[in-house]
């Protein structure tokens, strides 16, 4: 991987005041140093002890004579604000980080110089040459100190004197000499006191020359030295400002910052400070220290100094002057240009604030609240123009003014534009490691800047600017719109760059176009949409056409491929079928993954696909089955009861009818465990068809719509759009889930009827009653069935099981009735035999019911029903029933009974002439061999010829569930009619086995 490119942050630093520079060389810490010496040279000289030792040893010696009371209270009084003063005075020396030790001979010093002078009578050249004249080697630690606090001395004083205009050449050469004599280790340290005296009174001549001269306006306590030194005074001024700020955490402000700034105030006339001079310094000093630590509270107390410059009071005439010639250098188009202290102040600020504003994203980025209070700072200090004449003038801004709003806008404008080049210069580099397109990251980072201009920075630029959105939203449009073009015309296929640049486009065009919007009155017609949607749509729907085909085939080929074995004891269903939803689901996920615009077009593409790939899949699943009806026997021929044979009569044989081999593949392939895995594989559909369908609607209420006039009319047209949309689904997932619950139905009939018309046809259909009721009762049937149920309910899924049973129970009964029927030569039932069974049809009923554990009672009682009809039939004396017959025969004649399918309907003549025929009765057997001519049941074999369920290929014809006979609509309507067609049916079928 790469290495990441290295970050350029351009630092905007506080250029300085542009006060006349020092001649002299001197650093931060000669300066800070000799600011702390005027301090309290400014202290001592106006009645402030500033000297705790010898306080201390004033205490000592006194200490025989302090014996009165009172004088001890008046002592204890006295001390109280001493202490206090001393303790500040510890403070401030501690702040500005001057050694004890030279700090304590300074005090000395100091006190001595100040003994028997007034205020008026001190200056900084007065100061100095005291201290030099009192200070010795010995005073130091080493001789380094000493040589650096001397050649201090002697460099402030050359600053404050040599330089002066006023100074005339015999003077400046006399000064120059001594001092250079000062600095000379081995010339000054070696004179004598009276030696070094002569020395300094060349330098104290001239300072008391120049102290002598009034000020140039007159001002009250004016030295010559306010505007002479002013740019040292400044300085110095500066240094003893800086120590209000925690040593140890430069961003906080002492605790006795107030008494310090009060004790600053003795410095004024020695400096030459004003109160505007020193509010205008004091902001200035704490607008560089927010500048160094970022501390917020310092900026708002800056803010708050510089406002009193603002609301204070016109000066009068001599202090304003005084005030706007203190001037400092600015440089400004090339040119330099002249500004008054307080003026520089404001112009500085106003750079720093317009440097960061013009790119507010990069400097307000890791603390967006710093905009606030700089917005409030720039609205104080305001901004400066310059004419080509050379005037300056500063606009302050307020926030109803359209002049700030135009201000900020360009602000705003170049703040995006450098954004947006920082952008655009990592946009390679981070393609490169996020192996990404250029223009999909691109379009990323522009989404982020205006997330962040609108989240960030609008609650505040907004009041400035309201527009301030819908700049950013039209200029980053603008600017994509140049890089984004050249790909769209190259657009021909949906290939991974084409997927991956359209949607960050559009996205960015969608969070664009809202941003734009948020201003009342903004119009988005007026942004020029990227036309992803038309680029998009054709692409789209070619991708889901391609798509289309190759799910046909895969889950064509998953289908071929199904054994119908769970994929588990917890998971019943196929594996094709998990694979199918697999397969659609992700093509889903692509689709909507997509993140394009669409319109319904697409949406009706993806709902093909997926109808067509479930539809095939269950039209695969059911093309595999085989109509029930041939798992039905045939009916067995019409034959009378006879109690006697005939020995000698040979019986004629069932004989079977092969089966097609389709059919017979099919049925063979259709074991109970895989209709059971087909069931669950339906009812798995059912399940998953919600939730695609859920997904899919909530996928496509997040979509966006094309930018389009169709998609931008009234509320009418949506709602139209959405009925459509309703429209489709309904047609899509109700038709699969119609088609799932249908072969659900029907699989459940098949199961039941398979298991016993199929499976257990030789213990239930043929093995019932066989021979005789007592010997071949329910018992021997319900083992097997019981067995078949808990196989059944081992592979079957919990919410098919009531279905699957109630199809069994169903084909159960159906069975009973079957063997009452259609149980052909082998059936024979004597009036003492219907107790017998009607309890075997209660023992059944029972079984399903299961002691009211499985199926409900009214189902099963329901499906029972018919059977219980038929046996109530043979419980009736057989010349009843065969009134009965003669009475439906005339019925159908007179097309009152027309025949249906279903030929088991009770009290019809069909039913009727089977409950004859098994009726063990002599008066039966006459009646139907002297209007039927039905032959004798011992004819025929008991049970057939050839085994059903064996390999041979001579099936037993199952291919309908009828009677041995149909019925004409348009029969002659005559009893004789009804016999004649029921000798036909009989001769037609004798020879046919079940």
């Amino acid at each position: 991987m790469p290495s990441a490119p290295p970050k350029h942050v351009e630092e905007v630093k506080v250029l300085p005041l542009g006060l006349p520079r020092l001649n002299t060389g001197l650093s931060d810490d000669d300066l800070r140093e000799s600011a702390y010496e005027i301090l309290l040279a400014s202290l001592a000289t106006s009645g402030i002890v500033i000297c705790s030792v010898e306080d201390r040893k004033k205490q000592r010696s006194s200490k025989l004579l302090s014996r009165l009371k009172s004088r001890r209270e008046t002592t204890t009084v006295q001390s109280q604000p001493l202490e206090r003063d001393l303790r500040l005075i510890h403070t401030i020396r501690v702040q500005m980080q001057i050694s004890e030790a030279m700090d304590e001979s300074t005090r000395q010093k100091l006190m001595l110089l100040a003994s028997g002078r007034t205020r008026a009578q001190i200056d900084v050249p007065q100061i100095l040459l005291g201290l030099v004249n009192g200070t010795f080697k010995s005073d130091f630690p080493n001789e380094k100190s000493y040589m650096q606090w001397k050649n201090r001395q002697a460099s402030i004083l050359e600053e404050l004197l040599c330089f002066s205009a006023d100074l005339v050449a015999h003077d400046n050469r006399a000064i120059m000499s001594a001092l250079a004599m000062v600095k000379n280790a081995k010339e000054w340290d070696f004179m004598s006191l009276s030696e070094r005296a002569e020395v300094l009174s060349v330098i104290k001549q001239v300072a008391l020359k120049f102290s002598s001269l009034p000020g140039h306006l007159g001002i009250e306590s004016e030295t010559y030295y306010w505007t002479s030194a002013y740019h040292l005074n400044i300085r110095l001024y500066e240094k003893l400002l800086l120590g209000v700020f925690d040593a140890l955490d430069e961003g906080q402000l002492i605790a006795e910052a107030d008494e310090f700034l009060m004790l600053l105030k003795l410095t004024w006339s020695t400096l030459g400070l004003t109160q505007k001079i020193h509010d205008a310094i004091y902001g200035w000093v704490l607008f560089q220290q927010f500048v160094e630590t970022g501390e917020p509270l310092l900026l708002e107390y800056a803010t708050v100094e510089l406002l009193k410059l603002i609301s204070a009071k016109v000066d009068d005439k001599k202090l304003r002057l005084y005030s706007n010639s203190l001037l400092c250098s600015r440089q400004c188009n090339d040119s330099e240009i002249k500004l008054s202290l307080v003026d520089a102040v404001f112009y500085s600020i106003s750079i720093w604030c317009e440097s960061k504003l013009e790119d507010y994203h990069l400097h307000f980025s890791q603390q967006p609240y710093h905009i606030k209070r700089v917005m409030s700072l720039l609205s104080v200090v305001g901004i400066y123009t310059f004419g080509d004449g050379g005037d300056n003038k500063l606009s302050r801004l307020n926030i109803p003014d359209e002049d700030a709003a135009k201000i900020f806008e360009s602000y705003v404008e170049r703040s995006i534009e450098a954004a947006y080049r920082r952008a655009a210069s990592n946009v390679e580099h981070l393609s490169k490691v996020e192996k990404r397109h250029p223009l999909e990251v691109l379009a990323n980072e522009l989404r982020l800047i205006s997330e962040k201009e609108f989240n960030v920075f609008y609650p505040e630029i907004c009041k400035w600017c309201p527009k301030s959105v819908t700049i950013v939203a039209m200029l980053l449009h603008q600017i994509f719109w140049g890089r984004l073009k050249p790909f769209l015309d190259g657009v021909s296929s949906l290939s991974e760059d084409v997927k991956a640049v359209l949607p960050a486009a559009d996205l960015l065009d969608h969070g664009l176009t809202q941003l734009y919007n948020l201003v009342d009155g903004a119009n988005s017609k007026h942004l020029r949409h990227y036309p992803i949607g038309e680029v998009a749509k054709p692409l789209i729907l070619d991708w889901v056409i391609a798509q289309h085909e190759r799910i046909l085939e895969w889950t064509g080929r998953a289908f071929d491929l199904e054994e119908w074995e769970p994929l588990s004891t917890q998971q019943r269903q196929a594996a094709s079928i998990i694979e199918v939803f697999r397969i659609v689901e992700e093509s889903v996920d692509q689709f909507f993954g997509f993140n394009l615009p669409m319109d319904i077009t697409h949406l009706q593409a993806l709902l093909s696909v997926v109808f067509h790939t479930l539809d095939n899949y269950l039209v695969k699943l059911l093309d595999k089955l085989v109509e029930k009806n041939h798992l039905y026997p045939s009916a067995p021929p019409l034959t009378r009861y006879k109690e006697t044979t005939i020995p000698v009569m040979k019986k004629k044989l069932l004989e079977c009818m092969p089966l097609d081999d389709n059919v017979y593949n099919k049925l063979n392939s259709l074991t109970i465990p895989r209709l059971c895995i087909r069931l669950n594989t339906l009812k798995y559909i059912q399940k998953q068809i919600d939730i695609l369908e859920d997904g899919i609607r909530k996928s496509w209420a997040l979509v966006r719509q094309p930018v389009h006039k169709k998609w931008d009319k009234e509320h009418s047209s949506r709602t139209t759009s959405n009925e459509q949309v309703d429209e489709l689904f309904v047609n899509t997932f109700e038709i699969i889930r119609d088609t799932a619950a249908n072969a659900i139905s029907k699989l459940c009939d098949f199961t039941g009827a398979r298991i016993v018309f199929w499976d257990l046809r030789h213990a239930f259909l043929f093995g019932l009653y066989c021979g005789n009721v007592e010997g071949a009762r329910l018992d021997g049937v319900l083992s097997h069935i019981d067995a078949v149920l808990g196989h059944v309910c081992g592979f079957i899924d919990d919410s098919l099981r009531d279905a699957v049973v109630s199809s069994i129970c169903r084909a159960s009964l159906e069975g009973f009735a079957w063997v009452l029927l259609d149980g052909g030569p082998s059936r024979a039932f004597s009036d003492s035999d219907i107790a017998l069974m009607e309890d075997d049809l209660t023992t059944l009923k029972e079984f399903f019911v299961a002691d009211g554990e499985g199926l409900p009672r009214s189902l099963v009682e329901q499906e029972a029903k018919l059977a219980e009809q038929i046996l109530n039939l043979y419980s009736f004396q057989t010349e009843t029933i065969i009134q009965m017959l003669m009475a439906a025969s005339e019925q159908i004649s007179s097309g009152l009974d027309s025949h249906d399918q279903s030929h088991m309907r009770l009290h019809n003549a069909h039913t009727l002439v089977r409950v004859l025929c098994h009726k063990k009765d002599r008066e039966a057997s006459k009646f139907l061999k002297r209007q039927y001519q039905f032959p004798m049941s011992s004819e025929y074999e008991d049970t057939p010829s050839t085994d059903q369920t064996a390999g041979s290929p001579f099936r037993s014809d199952l291919t309908k569930r009828s009677t041995s006979f149909r019925w004409n609509t348009n029969s002659p309507p005559s009893f004789k009619s009804f016999k004649k067609k029921l000798q036909e049916a009989t001769s037609e079928i004798r020879n046919v086995a079940w």
